[in-house]
């Protein structure tokens, strides 16, 4: 079911209306999005070129919901192997073995400037030693991963799987 919402959720990045398709394509059944709940599962490493698939999407669909003036909540869930891409540059150093800093850093911190609540899972943070002063400011801290997940779920959230 997840592999259908990221079919359907490429789709809709692709032809989000006509300003969006390529010359030449129908669209036969428009978009239109009012309330958005997104919830983004981002718990392993799928990348297009050098950008993580999932943050890539989180920044698309920021901008189709200003495009449609769509109301909503984005939220994203990092954990398991994904959890490092929401480290501060000192820790991410240290936990990639690096001296880059975190080249994910300034676009989180331009999803969350736009309203996107960006989580952290308090198991993955624990079994690598993290603390939330280990984290990108404003990245919030969730009591785990998978009960978060159950828990957006429930709240009417879409699960996307990038």
């Amino acid at each position: 079911m997840m592999r259908l919402y990221m079919v359907v959720f490429v789709v809709f990045l692709s032809v989000a209306g006509s300003a969006y398709g390529a010359e030449g394509i129908k669209v036969d059944i428009p978009l239109v999005l009012k309330d958005v709940k997104v919830v983004f599962n981002m718990d392993h490493l799928a990348f297009d070129g050098d950008i993580p698939v999932g943050i890539n999407y989180m920044r698309l669909l920021v901008e189709r919901m200003k495009d449609h003036k769509a109301t909503g909540k984005i939220v994203a869930i990092f954990h398991s192997n994904a959890s490092y891409m929401t480290l501060k540059d000192e820790t991410y150093n240290k936990f990639r073995k690096v001296t880059t800093g975190n080249p994910y850093r300034k676009i989180i911190t331009d999803l969350i400037a736009a309203g996107v609540e960006l989580e952290e899972c308090m198991v993955s943070m624990g079994a690598h030693g993290w603390v939330n002063s280990d984290l990108i400011p404003g990245v919030k801290v969730n009591g785990g991963a998978v009960g978060r997940l159950i828990q957006l779920g429930q709240e009417g959230f879409v699960a996307i799987q990038p």
